[in-house]
């Protein structure tokens, strides 16, 4: 079966300013520019970067290659604080504990635990969503 004639001039994607067709995709040295893997994802500390091996904070789009990039809900910590763990388990290491009234962004939830990050730059890692208000 032949694909329909203008098939190729229609839109597969959107990027920044840039309408693209299946026809215009090759053409863009830039797009592709933007996306390039050059080299390891950048460090720093493990515990201050929202990003792991199957989803990142959307502002890592470009810079870190996840399969889904995610954008923060800003949640409220609870009146009882809450334990910031390492991972989604009761018994993990804390990491720091947050104060009643804090944001968490929340990035992801499973398991009755939410993944994301204390304020805009704080501390990542799990807590348990009954400690959200």
């Amino acid at each position: 079966m032949n694909p329909e004639p203008d098939a190729f001039k229609r839109p597969i994607f959107a990027f920044r300013e840039h309408v693209v067709t299946a026809e215009t995709y090759l053409t863009l040295p830039a797009l592709h520019a933007v996306h390039a893997l050059t080299g390891p994802a950048p460090k720093g500390e493990a515990h201050r970067r929202a990003a792991r091996g199957d989803l990142a904070h959307v502002r890592y789009a470009g810079r870190i290659f996840v399969s889904h990039y995610v954008a923060p809900v800003p949640r409220v910590i609870g009146a009882g604080g809450a334990a910031l763990h390492v991972a989604g388990r009761t018994e993990a290491e804390v990491i720091v504990t947050l104060s009643a009234g804090e944001t968490f962004n929340l990035l992801d939830i499973s398991g009755g635990w939410g993944w994301g990050q204390q304020g805009d730059d704080g501390f990542v890692g799990y807590l348990p969503m009954t400690a959200l208000a």
